[in-house]
């Protein structure tokens, strides 16, 4: 550990293994105008929420990522799905760059890329019944019609767990989690590649949280599928994920294997999630220290300058206030582990719960729009 208030020496940048990528993100940058000049029609502010996030995701694996509320994870799978023009940057699907792809293109992206969406409730029309929403796309895309449709959505409801016998049934006749399991049966018509789960489970019992992260793991060996799984549970997404990509304020703050991301995570703000995760032995439990963050997330209107966790980090120094930190393998890491972070967490290092002086201090961080200080 540095203690010269100089970084650490790191290795030389891992080289994107992304070759073979399904998807592929590249510096994707997504801001949503605020407001607009009312005579010259142009923005004055912009929501960033998502700005310069690369990263890949290989067939057949699921990229979990997490991160606050706000953090801008659903934003960036809007992105990938194109359901959100990106500001800038390139996501490349299947050898396939879409954020040029063409309107008329796009109906075949969706053939090949669905996604669960969060609330089993608003997701669904409450209208319309059952067979008629899994077999809407179907429909869409001129696949099948009449009779076959038909037992193509029976067949899809008895793959989730549906009883295919209540087909005619609306929404409102279900539960939740048999709701969510028919917005999965809906995703899985075409037979996609790859599934956007845009915190699928949060809105959801625990017990039945559990069905549906089981029903989702069958699924991905039955039907080779690869996931994207968004979710604030670091506990959930441990469970479900063979990478995991930890957000913060619109960037990517680390990424690595699940496992490796537990034992070892480098990022203080990773650290500081992991410390919130429930124990469920009481002795384990009271040896363990909860790292406190203080504060609320900064405005993504005018976030802080240099890294963008330096207002409430435990470690945070001049620098961090000042300079952007690369996403990185740091020294001592496998190649699979990047972290973005001037003075990454060592082994055994215990973090002070405190936000730091300079942090709570420092005037060029504006997190409150209207002038205010910090929280």
């Amino acid at each position: 550990m540095a203690t010269d208030g100089q970084p650490p020496l790191t290795d030389t940048p891992a080289p994107a293994s992304d070759a073979d990528a399904l998807l592929r993100l590249e510096n994707v940058v997504k801001w949503f105008p605020l407001r607009s000049d009312r005579f010259l029609r142009r923005s004055t502010d912009h929501v960033q929420a998502v700005d310069g996030v690369s990263v890949s995701v290989r067939p057949g694996e699921t990229l979990g990522l997490v991160g606050e509320t706000g953090c801008g994870k659903s934003t960036l799978a809007r992105c990938m799905a194109r359901l959100y023009d990106v500001t800038s940057g390139r996501v490349v699907f299947d050898g396939d760059e879409i954020t040029t792809m063409a309107r008329r293109d796009v109906r075949r992206l969706r053939r090949e890329m669905q996604l669960v969406f969060q609330d089993p409730y608003g997701s669904l029309n409450p209208r319309r019944r059952v067979g008629s929403i899994i077999g809407d796309p179907f429909a869409i895309h001129r696949v099948a019609r009449g009779a076959e449709r038909r037992r193509r959505v029976r067949e899809l409801m008895r793959l989730v767990g549906l009883n295919p016998e209540h087909y005619n049934r609306f929404p409102a006749e279900f539960s939740g989690g048999q709701r969510q399991r028919i917005g999965v049966a809906r995703a899985l018509a075409l037979r996609p590649k790859l599934l956007i789960c845009d915190e699928p489970v949060s809105a959801l019992d625990v017990s039945i949280q559990a069905q549906i992260i089981n029903l989702l793991a069958d699924l991905q060996a039955e039907l080779a599928l690869t996931y994207v799984f968004i979710a604030h549970d670091l506990a959930v997404v441990r469970h479900v994920s063979d990478r995991i990509a930890v957000m913060y304020l619109g960037r990517i703050v680390e990424i690595a294997d699940a496992e490796g991301l537990h034992a070892r995570p480098r990022h203080p703000y990773t650290a500081a999630l992991l410390s919130a995760v429930p124990v469920p032995d009481p002795d384990l439990a009271d040896q363990r220290e909860r790292v406190i963050l203080r504060g609320d997330v900064p405005s993504p209107i005018n976030p802080p300058t240099g890294c963008r966790f330096h207002p409430r980090c435990p470690k945070a120094r001049d620098l961090c206030v000042t300079e952007v930190p690369a996403l990185i393998r740091r020294a001592g890491d496998p190649a699979s582990h990047l972290t973005a972070c001037h003075y990454p967490v060592e082994a055994g290092e215990r973090l002070a719960a405190e936000r730091p002086r300079l942090a709570a201090e420092h005037t060029e961080w504006r997190g409150d729009p209207n002038g205010g200080g910090p929280p």
